[in-house]
């Protein structure tokens, strides 16, 4: 039996990091029409929609033909609204799906074969939970804290590991995809339990953009990638 698969794309029109980052121009288009542009090409998406609260983004999302069923409250696209909220309060507005995907406009590097695995994944081993994850650039093995002005490890070890190839691997979330069980996330409220499924990304789609400067490396890499 197919599942129904609700895609969300969370777009609020505040960004302290990248001034009005999600319609900003990213290589020749908008950051989020990267997201709207792959998720089209999903085999598993039934719908794919946008929340926001900002009339500009809106009217950039529908050039890019993408849904825009409902506004978000603005009481819901504020700096300290938990990233969750906005997601619970679109299934409560589109009901009826069996399954949730989220895809934050800030992954633009991301393709539909990271969208379409991770949804795989989840349904494949009947999975409540599915989120991507890449191999982080330090080790937190080799992380520290500082404690009266000394290096305290972040993880206690009996011996610190010189070699990188040596140290237990390691994953960190890339907020590029995360995908759940609608009845499982309502009653949970997070993607994240010891239930979820990890699916693996490369880093070089795994670019989270926070910073200009992020910005300026995912444009380099997006125009080497059209070149190629």
């Amino acid at each position: 039996m197919k599942q129904s698969i609700l895609a969300i794309i969370p777009a609020r029109g505040g960004s302290k990091g990248v001034p009005r980052k999600n319609i900003k121009n990213l290589a020749g288009k908008p950051l989020i029409a990267w997201t709207i542009e792959e998720a089209k090409k999903s085999k598993f998406i039934t719908r794919l929609i946008l929340s926001t609260e900002d009339e500009e983004i809106i009217k950039v999302a529908k050039q890019f033909d993408c849904e825009v069923p409902f506004t978000r409250p603005m009481d819901l696209a504020q700096d300290g609204t938990p990233g969750i909220d906005p997601v619970l309060h679109a299934i409560e507005q589109c009901p009826g799906y069996d399954y949730v995907v989220l895809l934050q406009p800030t992954s633009p590097l991301r393709t539909v074969e990271d969208i379409d695995g991770c949804i795989e994944m989840a349904i494949k081993h009947h999975a409540n939970y599915c989120v991507s994850v890449t191999e982080p650039e330090y080790s937190p093995f080799w992380t520290y804290t500082i404690e009266n002005g000394y290096l305290n490890p972040l993880i206690k070890q009996d011996k610190i590991t010189p070699i990188r190839q040596d140290l237990p691997k390691t994953f960190k979330l890339n907020g590029a995809v995360y995908v759940a069980k609608v009845s499982a996330i309502l009653q949970e409220k997070s993607f994240i339990n010891s239930d979820t499924k990890a699916f693996i990304m490369p880093t070089n789609r795994s670019m989270d953009i926070d910073t200009e400067l992020d910005f300026e490396i995912c444009e380099s890499i997006l125009k080497k990638r059209r070149e190629s």
